[in-house]
């Protein structure tokens, strides 16, 4: 043990410490200074950034033998001055830098320690600053993070005062449509805000830590378990197999397609007979601290007789695959497309241009910087209470309950402080391991992933194949459309259908295609298991349809632009389901970005040079806000005493700001109220306290979560009208006997799609076009992404930070699916950056957003939603200029440098 003093915030602290304990654990572990965030746990992301004697350490890879006694170390919680926050936490709050927040304390303190050596930085030193010490962000695209550096520096420079930087209330008094910070942004910044990780050190002490036992090969039958060496290990309590779970052992996965031939049991909670992938849970090691519990899963022992794994579809396809779940053939659903007259005859036509081509979008991991977390206990009415990084409370207390053995009832489902899920956590992934820990042992139990298994243990973008076709005339007109498209779902089945089904809802989204004929399937792999991503099948199967409109377009010698802009959709165009769209605003949208277009071109053009080829690209972008058909969501208001009102709903956040939503939403709905944004305060994501909101998911709770709020609020208000137009108090209310606490339900007024894809799935959409400008080194293929710009149509805007946000990072996640992010290799893809998560210098600073602020009909205030869309297409723009750079197109992703290489040969380039 090593004995030393650090004087950490400007405080001394004697300390007795294991030299091989990391600084991270010393001062999370011993310390309690949870503003340290431990995220890869590699120094590939830097959320663990701390001050070391004036130098910036990533403290998870910082052995105590490595920090010499009497160390000055700086953390978030030590930088406010005099009870004043510093003014890059403020810049951080104001310019919308924290989203999930999970890396904002690193990141802050990192620019601290380039500010205390560089008041003057230029944008350049800044984004320089964060390549250098590994500062990841997932969320924010970068720009917003740089753009506070700058203003903090202003202030530290005298420029400004730290008072200028405030939010300042409209004239009118709403927050409606303006950047009125989310109410979780102080937390962020001070670190106080509590992950899963960070709530653990605040557990009762006799609190067990989970560690799992994971099969190392990816199919195999399961013979046997002997824990009988890990149960003599230090510490551990018990070892937990699949006769320790109660109930069913399986997770459903919903199944609501009739035609689907699996009943959706497919996924065990601890594995029993099979193996389906590698890293399937297959015991649960209970011990007295994680250290004991990892070490002590090392020792259990697991029979196993390894099968043929099939890891993409067309392995699993083949005629000589054994059937993955033994009863239910590998391809278990199949959905055909059919709007207008068969395309055949259209296509034999000798007038008209063809074109066809296949693709592939690849595996993309999630990569969020918060590995995912959870734990349960039973409360004092007997109820198993489960707290996770869950963004569907109520569906996956449906999905999980029978599993475990329990009513649904008896089950309450609570999100944590989300450091950015991107989906993943549409799907449950350790929810029902630690149900199942803490029904077997009755004991509180704590469940941490690492980050490779982060990587192998959570749900991936499901790969698509994708071979397309259109048929135009020589005018470029749009007559027919033939797709086929398969999707590697993984071993799971929960949702692929509805993600099959979304690639005939969005192929060639945006374009009047009178004639489609087509069909998709899914299909069961031994890859990771797929579940929601970001654009959740738009980015799949958007990228075809989109590199492929390029493709005609050189075929017809016309402009990629004006192709599109005459296809889009205009009045007495129909969507590929056949619906009307609820706004026509594409060819405005395409107006705007057409100037900035031709500069681009021209930008292109005077640039490039023999070594290196500047292109530029555009693509279309559509996606629905909604879950198919008639979606429901609820949320309550409740006046109170004092005369605020709480608003009560499941609105889950993962990062994208339903704090910011709901306040918003609620606030313009209260106006006669006349609240000040404090007066309405917020009870988020507890089944025990808010009804069922629905998943967060399908940029669906800006519209019909949204919608519940506003008619919970002009319920509220109903109740509270006197005759005379005025507000009764509560306590007039409560004279009255009128109920201070109301509900408001709203469905969505869609239809689900029926036979042939067709249908009207969603009643909101999300427009964007995206313009992407390249340069490719014709030495080695690498391509970096040099400007973005995106016209965006998602309605009426709430909150312009939280869309902002959400835009810059989607058009960010974009840049990597386009080039560098793939979850294939088990081991090379086991690391974040191994994964290709990209740096702050691998996304450009120049990206602009235009809004073209349509007000939609159905959604609350004019709203649609936003997440989905800035990612629904930016990667088939950048791959379409790649083209226009070099002359090469990447139709299988990510275009590595090593594919755009072998491209550039291969022409003689």
């Amino acid at each position: 043990m090593l004995k030393l003093v650090l004087n950490i915030n400007g405080i001394p602290q004697p300390l007795v410490a294991d030299p091989d304990d990391t600084l991270a654990d010393v001062l999370r572990g011993q310390l309690m200074l949870t503003g340290v965030k431990v995220g890869c746990g590699q120094g590939q992301c830097g959320a663990c950034s701390v001050i070391m004697n004036g130098k910036v350490v990533r403290s998870c890879i910082t052995k105590m033998k490595r920090v010499p006694d009497g160390s000055i170390i700086t953390t978030v919680e030590g930088i406010a001055e005099k009870d004043a926050l510093h003014p890059i936490q403020v810049a951080w709050m104001v310019h919308g830098a924290a989203q999930c927040g999970f890396c904002s304390p690193g990141f802050i303190i990192s620019a601290k320690a380039l500010l205390d050596e560089n008041k003057s930085p230029s944008r350049d030193d800044v984004r320089d600053w964060f390549q250098k010490h590994k500062n990841v962000c997932r969320c924010t695209g970068y720009k917003p993070l740089v753009d506070a550096v700058m203003d903090a520096a202003r202030v530290l420079r005298g420029e400004i005062k730290v008072e200028d930087l405030h939010f300042k209330m409209p004239a009118d008094s709403r927050i409606w449509g303006s950047k009125y910070p989310r109410p979780s942004a102080l937390a962020k910044v001070t670190g106080t805000w509590d992950f899963g990780a960070d709530l653990a050190h605040k557990m009762p002490k006799n609190t067990l830590h989970l560690a799992l036992v994971q099969s190392p090969v990816s199919h195999a039958n399961l013979k046997g378990v002997d824990a009988s060496e890990a149960l003599k290990m230090p510490g551990v309590h018990s070892v937990l197999t699949a006769k320790d779970v109660k109930g069913k052992n399986r997770i459903t996965g919903l199944i609501t397609f009739p035609t689907n031939k699996g009943d959706g049991w497919d996924r065990p909670i601890l594995a029993d007979e099979k193996i389906f992938q590698y890293g399937d849970a297959i015991a649960i090691v209970c011990a007295d601290s994680e250290k004991n519990a990892r070490a002590a899963a090392d020792k259990v022992k697991v029979d196993l007789e390894e099968l043929p794994a099939y890891m993409s579809a067309p392995a699993a396809m083949a005629e000589d695959a054994i059937e993955i779940h033994p009863g239910t053939p590998n391809i278990y659903y199949t959905q055909p497309v059919a709007k207008g007259g068969e395309t055949a005859p259209i296509f034999a036509r000798p007038d008209v241009v063809t074109v066809e081509d296949e693709f592939y979008t690849q595996r993309q991991p999630h990569l969020p910087i918060e590995p995912d977390v959870g734990f349960a206990y039973q409360d004092e009415e007997g109820k198993l209470v489960i707290h996770s990084k869950s963004i569907g409370l109520h569906l996956h207390l449906y999905m999980i309950a029978p599993g475990l053995g329990i009513e649904p009832e008896k089950l309450v489902m609570v999100q944590n402080p989300t450091g950015g899920t991107f989906g993943y956590k549409f799907s449950p992934t350790m929810e029902a391991l630690v149900g199942v820990a803490a029904l077997a042992t009755g004991r509180p139990v704590h469940l941490r992933y690492d980050y490779q298994q982060q990587q192998h243990y959570t749900g991936k973008r499901s790969p698509f194949w994708t071979r397309l076709k259109y048929a135009a005339d020589k005018s470029g007109k749009l007559l027919a459309m033939e797709s086929d498209w398969t999707c590697d779902h993984g071993p799971y089945s929960e949702f692929g259908d509805l993600l099959t089904l979304r690639g005939a809802q969005f192929c060639a989204a945006g374009y009047d295609i009178p004639n489609i004929r087509g069909e998709g399937r899914t299909v069961c792999t031994n890859h990771a298991w797929g579940s929601a991503f970001r654009g959740y099948g738009a980015p799949e199967i958007e990228f075809p349809s989109e590199v492929l409109m390029d493709e005609l377009a050189e075929k017809l010698g016309m402009d990629p632009l004006e192709l599109r802009y005459a296809n889009v959709y205009r009045k007495g165009s129909t969507t590929p389901t056949g619906q009307e769209p609820e706004v026509y605003s594409l060819p405005g949208m395409i107006d705007i970005i057409r100037p900035k277009y031709e500069e681009a071109k021209k930008r292109a053009k005077a640039a490039s040079t023999d070594a290196v080829k500047r292109g530029v690209g555009v693509a279309i972008g559509v996606y629905g806000s909604g879950l198919d058909g008639p979606d429901s969501s609820e949320a309550d208001a409740e006046l109170m005493p004092d005369g605020s009102v709480t608003i009560y709903n499941c609105w889950e956040d993962h990062g994208q700001g339903a704090d910011a939503g709901t306040l918003g939403t609620a606030h313009e709905a209260l106006l006669p109220l006349k609240l000040a944004p404090e007066r309405i305060n917020l009870v988020l994501n507890d089944t025990s306290k808010a009804p069922n909101s629905g998943p967060a998911g399908g940029s669906r709770s800006q519209v019909v979560t949204g919608q519940a709020i506003k008619v919970a609020c002009e319920n509220l208000l109903a109740a509270m009208k006197k005759p005379d137009g005025s507000f009764r108090s509560y306590d007039e209310m409560k004279a009255a006997g009128i109920e201070t606490k109301v509900r408001g339900k709203w469905t969505a007024p869609a239809t689900e799609c029926g036979e042939g894809g067709q249908g009207r799935p969603f009643c909101c959409y999300m427009y964007g076009v995206y313009l992407m400008e390249v340069a490719v080194e014709l030495a080695t293929g690498k391509t970096t992404v040099e400007k973005m710009a995106i016209v965006s149509d998602i309605g009426k805007v709430n909150n312009r930070l939280v869309t902002d946000g959400q835009i810059y990072g989607g058009l960010a996640q974009g840049v990597g699916l386009a080039l560098s992010e793939d979850y294939e290799d088990l081991k090379k893809h086991a690391t974040m950056a191994g994964a290709g998560v990209p740096y702050i210098k691998d996304i450009p600073d120049e990206i602009e957003i235009i809004y073209v602020e349509t007000p939609r009909p159905d959604g609350p205030f004019g709203a649609s939603g936003v997440g989905e869309m800035p990612l629904a297409a930016p990667h088939a723009a950048i791959i379409n200029a790649i083209y226009n750079a070099c002359g090469v197109r990447i139709t299988h992703l990510p275009a590595y440098p090593e594919k755009v290489l072998a491209a550039l040969k291969a022409k003689g380039a």
